[in-house]
């Protein structure tokens, strides 16, 4: 194991995005949000667990009228997704009428993030835009166009940054890839 690898319980993961390019990154997704949404009321919607580090980080730097809200879905056992979306923390925000921007950590095969557009739409929001750190384009299996990309990331398992592995790793300040 070198100084750019962890294990987390019986896996070994690598380094692959580091701490300041994710800085560098937050900064520039919420310069363009703060351009692109200038003058408007907006709603965040953070998608918990893995999103609150990002969700923090992005807020920070949001100056807009703006408040943020989270809901808690599940989809994950281990590294693999269930492919059946559960609702631990639900909608408690009136959103009618509002311009929402949904905050996700990570958009793999776009399951939850389908789920919760479908809730916003129910719930009448004037608008829905989404920003994702992370994008897996390989995996990615639904035609919901995301407004804010951070990273595409091929379909690899990773940690860090709000990201975990059976509950651990959330904590790194940098990304990890599974080592195979």
């Amino acid at each position: 194991m070198t100084a750019s690898e962890i294990q987390i319980h019986d896996k070994l993961f690598r380094e692959y995005i580091p701490e300041n390019a994710l800085h560098d990154k937050v900064v520039e997704l919420a310069g363009r949000i703060n351009i692109d949404f200038a003058g408007k009321e907006v709603i965040f919607v953070g998608v918990l667990n893995g999103s609150f580090i990002f969700a923090a980080d992005l807020f920070r730097r949001i100056k807009l009228k703006a408040r943020i809200t989270f809901i808690k879905l599940a989809s994950y056992a281990g590294t693999t997704s269930s492919g059946e979306i559960r609702e631990l923390i639900g909608w408690n925000e009136d959103l009618n009428g509002k311009s929402v921007i949904i905050i996700e950590d990570i958009v793999d095969t776009g399951v939850t993030l389908e789920h919760t557009v479908d809730n916003l739409i129910i719930r009448n929001v004037k608008e829905i835009s989404i920003v994702t750190l992370l994008l897996k384009p390989e995996a990615y299996r639904k035609n919901i166009h995301i407004d804010y990309v951070g990273f595409e990331i091929p379909n690899d398992f990773v940690v860090g940054y709000g990201l975990d592995y059976d509950g651990e790793g959330r904590n790194l300040p940098a990304v990890y890839s599974l080592v195979p």
